[in-house]
């Protein structure tokens, strides 16, 4: 019974891995395995995420996250800057950890805030909108989402050109989130004890210079290779920090390059993907986020269209919209389940709106402007 139990806990976690799996199985059986196969992996991809999934859980051992957080959180004196101020944390840690690592930090650290300061009545909202502003955040840099970091790598975009692609909606994003945030939330006035938390200096700086590594090596600074080292390096510094590593989507990102590869290889499916992607890239893989995730998504139409600005736009600002269209945003609505179970219905409610809302905006101004 217990061994169940973990399997279905497994599952709840990892639906999206199952799906990569099943896909990759059944298009398998159209595409038997061959030596084809071996040219589906992006490994350059796979060892750059490694990376900064492992220094990330080590700076995150050392309450090194916790500790930057809780300070910034103690300079607001009201609710409204409060939740701004998490909702910034989660944006900015977005960019620099990746989205779902910036969730699984700072998460915890909404709920501490809101429930030790009693405006439990905000942690819905705050969680929503930390939950869009880790999405919409990461968009900005290479490293920020797992689909930007296999788009920079599969199309070899420049750094400033990456960057220039992304700025316009990242600008609109922050401005989206600051304005919801100022009009749903009221200044009432708030407080956070200082908790004493005690941060290994030698530790930190160590692990800071292994992220300054794993950075060099997304921005091509360094041989992917190098990248080695690092888990070589914690494995007698901080073995529980490659424990902790969220190997599922290391595997999902197996799963669905099988996939992918595949399905580019069927007649039928590349000249319909062909056909949409050549009428709208952006529109298409907004809504392909919203039925099979961004991630799977970046991956399998980037087989079918070489308009990687439309795509890199579609696949970022496509993360918000349905619970399904990000994986961070099934963290999120985990999180809140663990202290609100009875309040899922509600608490997808208020999702839906905002996300849509959201969407429709972005999709707009992107398919003007951008």
């Amino acid at each position: 019974m217990f061994f169940m139990d973990r399997i279905i806990e497994f599952a709840k976690k990892n639906i999206v891995l199952l799906i990569a799996i099943a896909c990759a199985i059944i298009t398998s059986f159209i595409i038997p395995p061959d030596k084809e196969y071996l040219t589906y992996f992006d490994f350059k991809t796979l060892t750059c995420l490694f990376c900064v999934l492992a220094v990330v859980c080590a700076l995150k051992n050392i309450n090194f996250f916790r500790i930057l957080a809780q300070k910034i959180v103690q300079m607001f004196k009201n609710t409204r800057s409060g939740i701004l101020a998490l909702v910034y944390i989660t944006f900015i840690g977005s960019m620099l950890i990746a989205n779902d690592m910036a969730l699984l930090t700072f998460l915890p650290l909404g709920y501490f805030v809101l429930s030790s300061t009693n405006k439990e009545k905000y942690m819905a909202f705050c969680f929503i909108m930390q939950n869009i502003a880790a999405n919409l955040g990461g968009m900005l840099t290479p490293f920020g989402n797992p689909q930007n970091l296999y788009l920079y790598t599969k199309y070899e975009i420049d750094n400033l050109e990456f960057m220039g692609i992304m700025v316009g909606p990242f600008i609109v994003s922050v401005l989206l989130i600051t304005i919801i945030c100022l009009i749903a939330v009221k200044p009432e006035p708030f407080g956070i004890e200082d908790e004493p938390i005690k941060l290994d200096k030698g530790r930190c700086a160590f692990y800071l210079i292994l992220f300054a590594l794993a950075i060099a090596i997304v921005f091509r600074g360094i041989p992917y290779p190098i990248g080695f080292v690092i888990p070589a390096v914690l494995i007698f510094v901080d073995r529980k920090a490659l424990k902790m590593v969220d190997y599922p989507l290391l595997f999902t990102f197996v799963a669905f390059f099988i996939f992918a590869g595949n399905m580019a290889r069927i007649d039928v499916v590349r000249d319909l993907f062909s056909m949409l992607l050549e009428k709208s890239t952006l529109i298409f893989s907004v809504l392909s986020c919203q039925v099979i995730s961004n991630v799977p998504t970046a991956i399998l139409l980037s087989q079918f269209t070489d308009n990687y600005h439309e795509l890199l736009i579609g696949v970022n600002i496509g993360g918000v919209g349905s619970i399904i269209s990000s994986l961070a945003s099934l963290i999120t609505l985990r999180e809140f389940q663990k202290h609100y179970p009875k309040k899922t219905g509600a608490y997808l409610g208020k999702f839906s709106l905002l996300n849509l809302g959201f969407l429709v905006v972005l999709v707009v101004v992107c398919a003007l402007f951008f």
